[in-house]
């Protein structure tokens, strides 16, 4: 601002406070000149969220003190601190073989985000919302993520998952879709060897590559009842 704009700021916040006002000549020109050195380089108002007056109303309604230029300047540096955050510099135009057009680029891209004279540039991600129709069908058009070669070769490392595939690429049940009520196995989990001893307490808990029978019945009739697809 210059020293124009910052009369004008003060005549603001004199309207709104009444006990900043100066009516010695003097001290309206020191205060005129402190307010000016502290917000020379604080825009008055930038179209992208920032304005002084707002500022200064908001300390005024927040705080029983009287507002001073240091406030409205701290204001300001965390109002470009934010901007500068939710930045993510653009791959500039010039010459990547020129560092210094370069470097050029992307600090005047930074310094016009801070400035307000351009919105921050977000980054580029997948967003939320629903799936585009037929997205399912791509998906499974696309198959597994792992090829069946690599499924083959760690089957005999994950025995449980290997017999739950070869099961349902059977016709089978999905027997992990039920808990299992003799080991307490949940939902997607496999069964447990579970001994009982001469006391009648459980032991062992080492997973097993089968489900037990009575879990291998509930998948079945929890198939049957399903609805044909």
């Amino acid at each position: 601002m210059d020293r124009r704009e910052v009369a004008a700021v003060l005549t603001y916040v004199g309207r709104l406070d009444p006990r900043t006002i100066r009516t010695d000549a003097g001290e309206a020109r020191d205060q005129l000149a402190m307010w000016h050195e502290l917000l020379g380089d604080v825009p008055m108002t930038t179209g992208q969220g920032w304005d002084v007056r707002e500022i200064v109303r908001k300390r005024i309604v927040s705080s029983p003190y009287p507002v001073l230029p240091a406030d409205v300047a701290r204001e300001w540096h965390a109002h470009r601190r934010e901007r500068l955050a939710r930045h993510t510099d653009p791959t500039p135009m010039a010459d990547p073989d020129n560092p210094q057009a370069w470097r050029a680029e992307l600090l005047a891209a930074r310094d016009a985000v801070a400035a307000g004279h351009t919105a921050p540039s977000a980054h580029r991600g997948i967003t939320a919302g629903r799936h585009r129709p037929g997205l399912k069908d791509q998906l499974a058009a696309v198959g597994s993520y792992i090829p069946a070669a690599v499924r083959a070769e760690l089957a005999p490392y994950r025995p449980a998952r290997a017999a739950r595939e070869a099961a349902i690429a059977a016709g089978g049940p999905d027997v992990l879709a039920v808990p299992c009520e003799w080991c307490h196995a949940d939902k997607g989990e496999p069964c447990r060897r579970r001994r009982i001893t001469l006391d009648g307490a459980a032991r062992g808990n080492a997973p097993r590559a089968t489900a037990h029978p009575g879990r291998i019945d509930r998948a079945l009739a929890a198939q049957a009842q399903a609805p044909a697809a």
